[in-house]
């Protein structure tokens, strides 16, 4: 079955390839600030979630099972054996069902601003009801005041605004599926089965997924370590690509001992 998903790749084809995945409400551009310095190492593959930017529109709800598949069935469609992976929010949470689920096809793992299970469920289900009723503008100002902090929104109107463009341009259905996606997941139970080696980034002034998130999530993978970024909220790569592309840069470069 072909994928149904958008990718974008950068870097050298021999190179080890390294997958990003992004936040619920943006799609790849959400990577452009550590792309370059990334594909100068790796080949990048950037994916959209379904539902989101250029990727197919099932019917919903979605489940992380099926956004992980999907994944996989990409990969498979690339020809891709293994990968190094790292994703924001909703990309670290399809992340942590890929390490725990096909576990021989994530060698080192990185998780940006993300949780193992994020309540009360109703909330995400009362959002998805919000945007297919009225769409993506009736929350955007709500969901983008969490993704930076005010010092930078007010350094940085010409940021907030394209994000928030990327967000009114998810297509409602999709992004309200994911939404049940969130509602419904646990991924804690899984977290045990993670051996990637394993770094979990929080931003120290995130609203969206706190640091006590990552805290929890670093407790239950047994290799993993946490890095905080300060002044970054949600989106800490946006907010301070340069800190956040050395954590990975550093994180992403294997040792002889973890293959």
């Amino acid at each position: 079955m072909t994928s149904r998903l958008h990718t974008s790749v950068d870097g050298p084809a021999g190179a080890p390839v390294l997958l990003l995945g992004s936040s619920l409400g943006t799609a790849a551009e959400m990577w452009q600030p550590q792309v370059p310095a990334l594909a100068e190492r790796f080949r990048v593959i950037r994916y959209d979630h379904l539902g989101h930017g250029r990727s197919a529109v099932p019917p919903g709800p979605y489940s992380l099972g099926l956004l992980g598949r999907e994944l996989l069935r990409t990969l498979d469609g690339l020809g891709v054996p293994w990968v190094h992976y790292a994703g924001l929010s909703l990309g670290g949470m399809v992340g942590m069902w890929l390490a725990a689920h096909a576990p021989h096809r994530v060698r080192r793992l990185a998780l940006l601003c993300t949780s193992a299970s994020l309540g009360p469920p109703g909330q995400w289900r009362e959002r998805a009801a919000t945007v297919r009723a009225a769409g993506l503008p009736a929350i955007a100002d709500a969901v983008v005041a969490r993704w930076f902090t005010p010092g930078f929104a007010a350094a940085r109107p010409d940021v907030v605004a394209d994000f928030r463009a990327l967000l009114t341009a998810t297509p409602p259905a999709g992004y309200a599926a994911c939404c049940e996606a969130i509602a419904a997941m646990d991924l804690r139970p899984d977290l045990g089965r993670i051996g990637a080696p394993t770094l979990v980034i929080a931003g120290a002034d995130d609203p969206a997924t706190p640091v006590e998130h990552a805290r929890r999530i670093v407790g239950r993978i047994p290799r993993a370590r946490l890095a905080v970024v300060g002044a970054a909220a949600h989106l800490a790569n946006v907010e301070q690509p340069e800190r956040v592309c050395r954590l990975l840069l550093d994180h992403f470069d294997e040792e002889p001992g973890d293959r």
